[in-house]
């Protein structure tokens, strides 16, 4: 399965959970991306900084 995001994008995520390294945990169609320095409850417009086989990693967009 191909990951739903890509590299480079922006997407609005709702933050579901907290990381054991404090950052957010957020799905897009199932697929796992950790937000830093986003909160539980939040809703973020993220940008895509890599994406992993399972994951991705992405930052907020100020």
């Amino acid at each position: 399965m191909a990951a739903p995001v890509e590299e480079g994008k922006e997407y609005e995520v709702s933050v579901d959970a907290q990381g054991s390294r404090g950052d957010g945990i957020a799905h897009l169609e199932g697929f796992v991306i950790f937000v830093k320095g986003a909160k539980a409850g939040e809703k973020v417009k993220v940008k895509i900084a890599s994406v992993k086989r399972t994951f991705a990693v992405g930052e907020v967009v100020k």
